[in-house]
């Protein structure tokens, strides 16, 4: 689902959402933060720019868009974008570090509960 004029707040350098902190081909999704609703594209971004402490985005709220491909910026929900490597509306990889930081951005990393 393609949502018109989603913001991407931070150090964004280009269009497809790579800021200062990743920039590489495969750093093209932001990610929604629980605290603020905000798309920001890294964790870092947002511990600069948010001026609050981070909160993940919330298990309740898994079933929203909470992942923007900065390529398309076509959006996600947090089950779609972690049971993919590549962008499910236009086909761009997503870099698969970013499963590193899963607890930063999602509520119990995304994982379904134990």
């Amino acid at each position: 689902m393609t949502e018109p004029e989603i913001v991407v707040r931070g150090a964004v350098v280009d269009a497809q959402t790579r800021c200062v902190h990743y920039r590489t081909a495969l750093d093209v999704v932001a990610l929604r933060f629980g605290c603020c609703g905000d798309y920001w594209p890294c964790h870092l971004c947002h511990a600069e720019g948010a001026g609050h402490p981070e909160q993940p985005w919330p298990r309740s709220r898994f079933h929203e868009s909470a992942v923007l491909c900065g390529v398309c910026q076509s959006t996600m929900t947090v089950a779609e974008y972690q049971s993919t490597s590549r962008c499910p509306h236009c086909d761009a990889a997503f870099n698969p570090g970013c499963s590193a930081h899963a607890h930063l951005y999602f509520e119990d990393g995304g994982c379904a509960p134990a």
